[in-house]
This record gives structure tokens, C-alpha cells and sequence, in this order.
């Protein structure tokens, strides 16, 4: 298996940096992309893991960050949840003109959510991972509840999830809540 660093082009413009896993033994069987948790980044162990054994499998991986996250660019507090939607449309592009359409979509926490709400726009899916996902993307709304408040009246403001400080923005709140119904089945 070989890893290799990538870059592509978000619709916003941001340079989004990516690692895809290559399986050594030859052509892939198939492309899969990943998305990460909400504050989470491509190199959180259980993407790293899940990438590298699918590889030795014989799939090929791209994980990412999304805008504003690890080495990607973009301010964080700008992101909403339809701007991951379209920044794995972005992943998915790169992978279709670089390498192959993915077949599979994987997707942790309100990456899971992403990826159902990114599946129906993608011709090549065929196969949707969830791990521990929300049923609506508002579901993150309870981390940061209690500044919820500040963000809608300040415009931002700085939220602690798991330890790591962020700025957060009022968008994502109005993006999060009319998310609720988004249709994810049929």
C-alpha cells in the first residue's frame, strides 16, 4: 500500500489537501472516499486505519480536510455542513479526473451525514458507509449549544468540542437547521 499527499480545488477555491491510499498490488478494484467527523481531519486514526486496510484490500481511499480543517485552507468558522456536501463533490471530481469515480462513500459522524446527502448527486456510488452517524445533520447542534445564542447574535464565536477550541458561525447554525430535511433515502 502507498500513501500520497494530493490537493484539489474546492468550488469555493480553497486548496483542499488529501491523502489517498493506493494498494500496492496493482489497478484498484474500486476508488472510495472518506469523510471525517465534523472537527476531525484526515489523520484521525480510525480514517487513517479504515483507509489503510481497505487499501491492502485492494480499494484505493482518498481521505481529506475539509475547508478550514488540518491543511486545507478556508476560515472554519465559514463552513456550514452543505459546504462539506460540496467539498466532497470537489473530492469526488478530482478522483474522476485524476484516477476513477468512486463507487463507495464512507463517512464518520457528520461525515456520514455528508456522504448520504452527497450519494444521490454521485452517478458512480454504489455503495454508502456510515459510521456512528447522525440522522440529521442538526443532531451536532448539542455541542455547542450552550453558544448558540452568541453565534447567532455575534455572527461567531468561539466553541470547545472535545478539548480543541473553534470559531463557529451563524451560518452553519441556519445551514444545520434547514439540513433537517434533507431527504437522505430513495
Amino acid at each position: 500500500m502507498s500513501r500520497h499527499k494530493v490537493e484539489f480545488t474546492s468550488t469555493e477555491g480553497h486548496t483542499l489537501a488529501g491523502a489517498l491510499e493506493l494498494p500496492d498490488n496493482g489497478t484498484p478494484k474500486a476508488y472510495a472516499l472518506f469523510a471525517h467527523c465534523f472537527t476531525c481531519g484526515k489523520d484521525v486514526v480510525a480514517a487513517t486505519r479504515i483507509a489503510r486496510t481497505l487499501a491492502n484490500q485492494g480499494i484505493a481511499v482518498l481521505r481529506f480536510d475539509f475547508t478550514g480543517l488540518g491543511s486545507s485552507e478556508g476560515d472554519f468558522a465559514n463552513t456550514t455542513f452543505s459546504s462539506n456536501v460540496t467539498d466532497l463533490e470537489a473530492a469526488s471530481l478530482f478522483l474522476a479526473r485524476q484516477y476513477q469515480a468512486p463507487s463507495l462513500l464512507i463517512g464518520h459522524s457528520l461525515g456520514g451525514a455528508a456522504v448520504l446527502a452527497v450519494a444521490r448527486r454521485l452517478d458512480s456510488v454504489q455503495a454508502v458507509v456510515t459510521i456512528a452517524a447522525p440522522a440529521s445533520p442538526s443532531h451536532v447542534e448539542h455541542l455547542f449549544a450552550d453558544q448558540a445564542c452568541d453565534i447567532r447574535q455575534t455572527g461567531r464565536a468561539p466553541v470547545t468540542i472535545a478539548g480543541r477550541t473553534f470559531e463557529l458561525g451563524a451560518e452553519l447554525l441556519e445551514d444545520l437547521g434547514a439540513a433537517v430535511d434533507f431527504p437522505f433515502a430513495g
